[in-house]
């Protein structure tokens, strides 16, 4: 198995909304902030190579939206067709993958999964089966109001039409080296892949730790449905990343690809960074 992370873009979003209750003063040192608050984020997926399987994990925001939608997320230099762009580099076009797996449905992981051709929305990768949690997939076309802007039908019911959806539990997606953990502090069954090479574990934290300033518990988003819920989940996870040495792999960290952590006496703590293939 060889794992790969790629560059989709950036996300811009409200750093106060990120960082939860942590003090902007504490927050800002992370990731400074714009004038109207909000901080670059990056909207890193993964793909892994495994004997004939081309996996990718989860999609970024895509560039299917309108200009209007954009204007609230994306610098104006923003590229277009950044993921597939990152997915060529590597020598991979998108009917080359095999499976996509979506941690959750929420718009920045799963936009790039559909893309828009005239007025149609299809599949953005045509021979690929799309994973997602029949929990969550319920929870996403079901919303609450805390979530629904999060949720968008565009980026969801497409997989559905299209007959590419398959969900965890009814067809396991059977890849040697790979478990998934699910949690619900974030929103409703995200999953967590858990990836096992030679005498690695790479842990890919999607939202539950999005980037290397979320590390210690006090520091949960504001988009949480269960932040105390969040905050447990994490601390179960830290604790046993930091026994086993796992390398952490970060979504959204605009600098920090990955790191493993270390227990201190002011908890846990991020021990070594740097580019994945820095720790594999």
């Amino acid at each position: 198995m060889t794992i790969h992370t790629l560059d989709t873009g950036s996300l811009l979003l409200d750093g106060g909304a990120m960082f939860g209750v942590v003090p902007k003063p504490l927050w800002q040192k992370l990731n400074p902030p714009d004038d109207q608050n909000k901080c670059t984020w990056a909207m890193r997926c993964l793909l892994i190579e495994a004997g004939n399987r081309l996996v990718l994990v989860d999609t970024g925001l895509g560039d299917k939206q309108d200009d209007k939608f954009f204007s609230h997320y994306v610098l104006p230099q923003w590229p277009k067709n950044q993921l597939l762009n990152s997915t060529r580099q590597l020598g991979y076009d998108a009917a080359d993958v095999t499976d996509v797996l979506l941690t959750h449905l929420h718009f920045d992981h799963v936009g790039g999964a559909i893309k828009r051709e005239g007025e149609a929305l299809r599949p953005a990768f045509p021979n690929a089966t799309y994973w997602s949690h029949p929990g969550h997939w319920d929870w996403a076309v079901n919303p609450n109001p805390r979530e629904k802007a999060s949720f968008l039908t565009e980026n969801i019911l497409p997989l559905q039409e299209s007959g590419q959806l398959h969900f965890f539990g009814e067809q396991y997606i059977n890849l040697s080296g790979l478990e998934l953990i699910y949690v619900d502090g974030h929103t409703e069954k995200m999953a967590l892949p858990k990836l096992t090479v030679g005498n690695k574990t790479i842990l890919y934290c999607a939202d539950l730790i999005p980037s290397a300033g979320h590390v210690p518990l006090p520091y949960v988003m504001s988009y949480d449905v269960r932040p105390l819920l969040t905050m447990q989940e994490k601390e179960r996870l830290l604790v046993q990343a930091a026994a086993e040495g796992w390398i952490l792999v970060f979504e959204h960290d605009p600098v920090i690809e990955a790191a493993t952590v270390a227990q201190t006496d002011r908890g846990i703590r991020l021990a070594h960074t740097g580019k994945l293939a820095d720790f594999l």
